[in-house]
């Protein structure tokens, strides 16, 4: 009967800070996790646990020693293994000896014909309890964004380590970090629990919540959610919960209990962000509202603490964010008095990078480069004044007070600030689409001057910063231009702009070199760019379930319009499935084969043409381009390719394209390669693997 106990690893820390906490619990849960697997140690469950101040992790029914490993080791095949008089070779005695055994243990066993050297190895499982010390190395292996250092320790850590609680079953795990040994007690609430011993590991969850510690973040998580649903309900309000302000809220508590204020009705008077954002940003306040979507003034935070004197809490936080308002209203009646041509003129001594320019500079770039794309693009005279003078101001309010305090707001308050001054509505909203989207959760901006604003701005700063060499690689990038190209890729996806990628990085990276920022040249800047955007495209392949060599396939060539690329991947996996897929890409790809041994693609000389077959696939040809040549979907345009499979089966069936005479060999290259062209135009079905 396997004999198992339970390992308690908890350690104790000064408050970590709160974003820290969840990846650092899941981090030791992991490591642990491997830990064990690697050595083969058998166990039921493992659990994670954390707080601001531990990091733990509870694993259930852990075997007491190893499983003794029983294996066959093979070694090299008997005519190595022994000469031709039946003695052993170097080879043999080495492997042996290898294995922890010697010549005599060695057997020979045939394997497909062969006879090869074989040994049988015991290995007896250790004890886990001896090799459990080497927990120690795996709490100092955990990595954290920033590390201190503490007293005279030589430790780098989130935090200074206070305490380690360390069982197996009843009996301490044995080592020592710093000056601290492993024990089996812990601390409970700073304020309201005590110093408390595990009798157990099992007994870690309940004896810490008798001393006012909710170990279980999830359960602590939806704690908060209860009591908010609660206070709802009691109040007949509406509170929305934003899932980081609740992640972080949830990390700097142990035992939480919710509590609402009140603040003066006039701060009602500043825009909501505004309001929302003070709360939100600096107190960790959720923000409230009535039933019908008004913000209300009240609020409602999370106390660290019991249910005992709510009202001091409420009215102390009550004061501390009376004083945030009251900064918050200054600032926003100071910037009602600034117009917007001063405001544009402070960006002119701004420098965005010393190797691009100021702010001023960059807006004029963005603006320039706005105005050509929405030409491009066709838009009407309205839209393309509303997109210049949205991008020649889309920036003015970096230097409000309000966004120097709340650097969050910004495009918020320009969009505000903006309609305030007289701008129209499309030039007041594109300012703040022109950030959009901000993040993974956000949305793409909603009108057409907004997503071609932001567009530029995003490409512009891309492009500016591979100009100038600093290109993001492996998980650097301080400039996030990774989410700025994925914002471009999906703005032009939603929005279905019949316009190239590299038409618009070209375009970008022409206005750099007018004003002189691109280091390199640009045809290699653009090809570093290409291959950036490229990346972003297939992350969001993947996404949508595309296989790998579809993926390939279509970003073999230009990127192209992006809505015409996705949907081409989209097309080729749903036709995979098909019966005839297979026939229809190999027939394609023949094609591309013999197309690539063509120099140089002339025009097709019919006179040339020595068989039938090369008339039938040239008249083919014309077909499809002229249907082509009418707006037709991918999947139109695939089902036109595989059309031509016929007539191209028969051509190699009958033609050699290699002809000796000179003319007929560069005219069937040719002929070859007009068809290639039309083909890559949908994909480069080189890469599309069929079996």
């Amino acid at each position: 009967m396997v004999v198992t106990k339970d390992i308690l690893l908890e350690i104790g820390l000064e408050e970590m800070p709160a974003r820290v906490v969840t990846n650092s619990m899941n981090q030791l849960a992991e490591k642990v996790q491997s830990w064990l697997d690697t050595k083969q140690i058998q166990y039921r469950e493992l659990k994670a646990f954390s707080t601001p101040r531990r990091l733990t992790v509870l694993v259930k029914e852990v075997d007491e020693a190893q499983a003794d490993i029983h294996e066959e080791a093979k070694g090299p095949a008997k005519k190595i293994a022994q000469n031709e008089a039946g003695e052993w070779t170097k080879a043999a005695i080495g492997f042996s000896r290898g294995q922890g055994m010697t010549v005599e243990d060695i057997y020979f066993k045939e394997i497909n014909g062969v006879e090869y050297a074989h040994v049988k190895k015991f290995i007896e499982g250790q004890e886990t309890f001896t090799l459990l010390p080497e927990l120690k190395d795996i709490i100092l292996s955990l990595t954290f964004p920033k590390n201190m250092r503490w007293a005279d320790h030589d430790l780098r850590y989130i935090r200074p380590i206070k305490w380690i609680a360390a069982l197996f079953g009843q009996e301490v795990i044995p080592f020592t970090i710093t000056n601290v040994e492993t024990a089996r007690h812990s601390q409970g609430h700073r304020f309201l629990g005590n110093e408390l011993e595990f009798a157990s590991p099992a007994d870690y969850e309940q004896a810490m919540a008798q001393q006012y510690v909710v170990a279980d973040p999830l359960k602590r998580k939806q704690t908060i959610l209860d009591q908010l649903k609660k206070l709802e309900e009691e109040n007949n309000w509406e509170i929305p919960v934003d899932p980081d302000l609740l992640e972080e809220v949830n990390n700097l508590v142990e035992y939480p209990t919710t509590l609402y204020g009140k603040f003066e009705e006039e701060f009602l008077e500043l825009p909501e962000e505004v309001l929302i954002t003070s709360m939100k940003e600096h107190q960790r306040y959720f923000p409230v509202k009535s039933k019908t979507g008004k913000l209300l003034p009240y609020f409602v935070t999370v106390r660290n603490g019991g249910a005992e004197f709510l009202e001091n809490v409420a009215r102390g936080n009550e004061k501390v964010l009376r004083a945030r308002l009251s900064d918050a209203a200054f600032f926003y009646r100071e910037d009602q008095k600034m117009e917007i041509d001063h405001a544009l003129n402070k960006l002119k001594s701004i420098v965005y990078h010393d190797e691009i320019g100021t702010l001023a500079e960059k807006v004029t770039r963005v603006r320039r480069l706005t105005n050509i794309l929405s030409d491009k693009l066709g838009f009407k005279a309205d839209q393309k004044t509303n997109a210049d003078r949205a991008a020649e101001i889309c920036k003015f309010d970096l230097v409000t007070n309000m966004v120097y305090e709340f650097p969050e707001l910004q495009g918020f308050m320009g969009e505000k600030y903006a309609r305030q001054k007289g701008e129209t509505e499309a030039v007041s909203v594109a300012i703040n689409e022109h950030y959009m989207p901000r993040n993974a959760e956000d949305h793409v901006p909603s009108t057409e001057v907004g997503a071609m604003l932001a567009i530029a701005e995003k490409v512009d700063t891309i492009s500016s910063f591979f100009a100038i060499g600093l290109i993001p690689s492996g998980s650097q990038d301080p400039y996030a231009l990774r989410r700025q190209a994925t914002g471009v890729v999906q703005i032009l996806l939603q929005k279905n702009w019949q316009m190239g990628l590299e038409e618009i990085l070209s375009q970008s990276l022409t206005l750099l070199q007018e004003d002189g920022v691109l280091k390199e040249g640009l045809e290699h800047i653009q090809q570093e760019l290409i291959s950036f955007f490229k990346l972003r495209l297939k992350h969001l392949l993947q996404e949508k379930g595309i296989r790998y060599d579809l993926i390939d396939a279509v970003l073999g060539n230009d990127i192209g319009v992006v809505s015409s690329l996705i949907t081409r991947a989209e097309v080729l996996e749903e036709k995979r499935t098909e019966p005839d897929f297979k026939e229809n890409i190999e027939a394609l790809s023949r094609v591309l084969n013999i197309a690539s041994k063509a120099d140089d693609i002339g025009e097709i000389q019919t006179p040339l043409f020595e068989n039938q077959d090369e008339q039938k696939l040239y008249e083919k040809y014309l077909a499809v381009i002229k249907q082509l040549d009418s707006s037709i979907s991918e999947a139109e345009y695939f089902a036109a390719l595989v059309s031509l499979r016929p007539e191209i089966n028969q051509y190699f069936e009958h033609t050699m394209v290699m002809a000796e005479d000179e003319a007929v060999k560069q005219n069937r290259l040719s002929q070859m390669g007009k068809l290639s062209q039309l083909i890559k135009k949908f994909a480069n079905v080189n890469e599309i693997i069929v079996k």
